[in-house]
């Protein structure tokens, strides 16, 4: 009786504040709607101990809630997020524990590998419902904000060759290079010479089997490696949605290995993702807590400055910043979409549980990018103290020739 009181009370509270396209249904058969608006969510209590998520309703509190089993949702991911940060904002305040906590986390080799393990072995068919054709696993380049997700990350990798004024003949070092897609189309417009290394043993065996069907295997060669073993000297180096893995206290030691192994008049690029708290915390009412414990083991952010300090002493001058925010938001909605267009073979392929992680993590970080609580950069860099006649000019490398503007008369 106290908990349902807490619950009718805490109910109460709510409507007074906020009108919400859900609906909540009791263990007993009753139900509260949130607003006179046909309710897009629907959350389930099977018994009144699962009452206890929704009067503290954090992000890790409800996600662990749903994943687990413990209460039922239902609805589209898009407004599922959108209600539960909802009902978080105005239950909670955004300090204490529902603040940005920072987090340090230990880091060895053995420890990142079983992290990118857990996280990309699941299957390459798993991934294949919701990326690209080419799958992509990172943020797209929505150049003129129409394009569809395969034409957007195939900019996006063009994007990334320009940035890197990528010539002819040059080696290319990819860390964390996926199923490929970025050392396969170097290679293919540019004949670059070019290594990629992964610690996903399904990533490896699809990359290698795709170079060999590209008929690349002359120019590329794919590695099951740990950037930290990486011998000799490139050209280029990039480095694509790998570096959230590195942890925030090795980001300098992460940055002084790319030293090491680029050329001296070479130039790397990192894309990322960042936190936008100051202090390297993470997203708020605990969405982080939640990606750290289902998603993302050993997985932390650190804030654009935080990183650019990092490359300064890895010996490494910054040359070119750009924030891709907008365009992640965009690509984890598609994602998303995709997702819930492909639940049935997703649930087959993944099972119940990791089907329910995938199905709000996807759509959470839309709604994170969204919100400003977290990033993404692309930041374009070489090897500190060069006279600067080795710089360029201008930005113009990184931008397709536009066509002349005609002003009419």
């Amino acid at each position: 009786m106290f908990v349902q009181n807490r619950l009718t009370s805490w109910i109460a509270g709510i409507r007074q504040q906020i009108a919400l396209p859900l609906r909540i249904e009791l263990w007993n058969g009753q139900h509260v709607d949130f607003s006179t608006e046909t309710p897009r969510v629907t959350i389930r209590l099977p018994n009144v101990s699962a009452a206890r998520y929704l009067l503290t309703p954090s992000l890790s509190n409800l996600g662990a809630a749903y994943v687990e089993g413990a209460i039922e949702v239902k609805g589209r991911a898009h407004d599922m997020i959108a209600v539960v940060n909802a009902l978080a904002r105005t239950t909670l305040k955004a300090e204490g524990k529902f603040a940005r906590i920072v987090r340090g986390m230990v880091h060895s080799k053995q420890k990142d590998a079983e992290a990118i393990r857990y996280h990309y072995d699941v299957s390459n068919e798993f991934y294949q419902q919701f990326l690209d054709p080419a799958m992509v696993y990172s943020c797209a380049y929505f150049e003129d904000g129409d394009e569809d997700l395969a034409s957007a990350q195939a900019k996006k990798i063009d994007h990334i060759l320009r940035k890197i004024e990528l010539q002819p003949n040059q080696t290319l070092l990819d860390i964390g290079c996926g199923w490929g897609a970025l050392v396969i189309r170097a290679a293919q417009q540019y004949r670059a010479r070019c290594v990629g290394i992964t610690l996903s043993e399904n990533q490896f065996a699809l990359a290698k089997e795709r170079v060999r069907r590209a008929g690349l295997e002359h120019l590329v060669e794919i590695r099951l490696q740990d950037y930290r073993d990486v011998r000799g000297r490139f050209d280029r180096i990039t480095s694509v949605g790998m570096f959230e893995h590195v942890g925030v206290k090795h980001l300098p030691e992460y940055f002084a290995a790319i030293h090491r192994l680029l050329a001296d008049d070479g130039v790397v690029m990192n894309h990322g993702i960042t936190t936008t708290d100051p202090d390297n915390g993470e997203t708020p009412y605990g969405g982080g807590e939640f990606i750290g414990k289902y998603v993302f083991p050993q997985g932390e952010l650190a804030h654009i400055g935080h990183v650019l300090k990092a490359m300064q002493q890895g010996k490494l001058e910054v040359g070119d910043v750009e924030n891709l925010r907008r365009h992640y938001a965009r690509t984890c909605a598609i994602w998303t979409d995709n997702f819930e267009a492909h639940a049935e073979r997703v649930r087959t392929l993944a099972g119940d549980k990791r089907y329910r992680i995938w199905h709000v993590y996807l759509a959470g970080c839309s709604y994170a990018f969204e919100q400003d609580w977290i990033s993404l950069y692309q930041i374009v860099g070489r090897k500190a103290g060069q006279r600067s006649a080795a710089l360029p000019w201008s930005r113009r490398h990184m931008y397709p020739e536009s066509p002349n503007l005609v002003i009419p008369a």
